[in-house]
């Protein structure tokens, strides 16, 4: 019976794969169909009329036609404008589709993610029913029904060294709307290279960053071109300092603005003027909770020594795409650190074997259950008993282990956990089981492991590992 459950089974994924490649390939027969029909429709409205536009185009652009800084003539560099925006979550999202709304001729999104449902609050291109569809393939499917007129191409996989020349090549112009590092210099290191001038912005919790580099694109050693991402930031943050929007959280609208006014300085660069030169570089900040919201700080030129875009560059097509260039490496581990020994951790099943709650009383044992997330994370669900602690607090905190451990104490620290002759174990988690890896060796150089007298231990994989091994229906956000 089990077998025949297996191979049911097998037949349903296999089934589901290829009903997706199918649905695939309609769209892009559908892109390619469009592509063709508005080709031969302006071929043939350009013979018969005298104006360059379809009578649909100028409906649809006349607002923006009539603003001064973009005319027709900028409308028409937007239509036959290449965009390539890398990554269609936070940022990507909003930018394509003012991107696609003004009318820009062909738009490349690049993402080898599928839409999840933490995603909806800020990528706004996704629709609930699209959960589980490639994000390219469902922003693709917002922007055909917003605007019909441009051709959409997809890039379905995460942008690699050995691919993104190829990619790039084909565009005018780069939105770098991804969240890490080792894609960033990626993204801008191609783009220097071929030509492109790159809108790079990012976004965290209330906070945004844009810049526009390499613009005006220059030759590698021509001080005249724009900086790049490496002449802002040479070296990268250390990898343990780099949060995410899944670790540090977002506000919607935040990554919103950020990817809106990415789509507005792409429209800058492709309409502007030839005769007039560039704006200064300026890294443009953003922060939702302060007054003003925007400040602007100029950024210097090229750097002498950057690795790219100097006389000196070191840095070049054949060692991104042979992957010599290892941006990995460059940038740090993405992998979260294992700071402890397998001795100094528990699994969500060890620790439930070791603590029944029908026994709890009986061992004499009280375990006590640290949780060292912020608040509002801890008020958004929580363990019964567990005492919060953020690490936040655990950090800014200097006092360790001296003569007398008690005296030196943080105040942090509950009194029934500094009590002398407590040897009650210490289990402290976190959300994804990498902040509660600093904790606990916090805790046993502050002397609370007892010399090893009392069990200070971290719940492995934190309240995800959890979810999946004990409680299905704790809030997973």
């Amino acid at each position: 019976m089990e077998d025949i459950e297996q191979t049911c089974a097998s037949l349903r994924a296999q089934i589901a794969a290829t009903e997706a490649q199918l649905a695939g390939l309609k769209r892009e027969l559908q892109v390619a169909e469009q592509a063709a029909l508005n080709s031969q429709s302006q071929h043939t409205d350009t013979e018969e009329r005298r104006w360059p536009l379809l009578a649909e185009e100028y409906r649809r652009y006349g607002r923006q036609m009539i603003v001064p800084q973009l005319g027709l003539q900028g409308q028409l560099r937007l239509r036959s404008a290449r965009v390539l925006i890398v990554g269609a979550g936070g940022l990507g999202c909003p930018a394509a589709m003012y991107l696609a709304g003004a009318g820009v001729g062909t738009l490349g999104l690049v993402d080898g993610d599928t839409v999840e449902s933490s995603n909806l609050h800020r990528q706004v291109l996704h629709r609930s029913r699209n959960v589980g569809k490639l994000k390219v393939d469902s922003a693709i499917e917002y922007l055909q029904e917003l605007n019909p007129h441009p051709t959409y191409i997809a890039h379905r996989a995460h942008l690699a060294p050995d691919a993104a020349a190829d990619i790039f090549k084909d565009y005018d112009i780069v939105l770098d709307c991804t969240d890490n590092p080792a894609t960033r210099y990626l993204i801008s290191d191609t783009a220097v290279l071929l030509g492109k001038p790159l809108v790079s912005a990012s976004a965290l919790r209330t906070e945004g960053q844009l810049m526009v580099l390499n613009n005006p694109p220059r030759p590698a050693g021509d001080k005249t071109g724009g900086p790049c991402y490496r002449c802002v930031f040479p070296r990268p943050p250390p990898a343990n300092t780099v949060t995410s929007c899944a670790d540090g959280g977002i506000l919607g609208p935040v990554v919103g603005t950020m990817g809106v006014l990415q789509a507005l300085e792409a429209i800058k660069v492709i309409t502007a003027d030839d005769t007039q030169p560039p704006s200064p570089p300026s890294l443009h900040i953003f922060s939702a909770y302060s007054t003003p919201l925007f400040r602007s700080i100029k950024l210097r030129s090229r750097r002498a020594n950057c690795a790219v875009c100097s006389a000196e560059a070191t840095v070049n097509l054949e060692t991104v795409r042979s992957g010599s260039t290892d941006y990995v490496f460059f940038c740090g581990s993405a992998d979260p650190e294992m700071l402890l020994a397998p001795e100094e951790r528990v699994s969500p099943l060890e620790y439930r074997e070791l603590h029944p709650q029908s026994t709890v009383a009986e061992t004499g044992k009280q375990p006590t259950m640290i949780d060292v997330r912020e608040k509002v994370q801890f008020d958004i669900c929580n363990l019964e008993n567990s005492i919060n602690i953020p690490i936040s607090t655990i950090l800014a905190s200097s006092a360790s282990k001296g003569d007398d451990a008690a005296a030196q104490l943080p105040s942090w620290i509950p009194a029934e956990l500094a009590a002398a002759d407590s040897t009650n174990p210490i289990y402290v988690v976190c959300r994804m089981g990498n902040d509660s890896q600093i904790v606990v060796k916090k805790l046993k150089e502050l002397g609370l492991d007892r010399e090893g007298r009392r069990k200070v231990v971290d719940i492995r994989g934190g309240f995800r590992s959890w979810r999946e091994q004990l409680d299905p229906e704790w809030p997973e956000y």
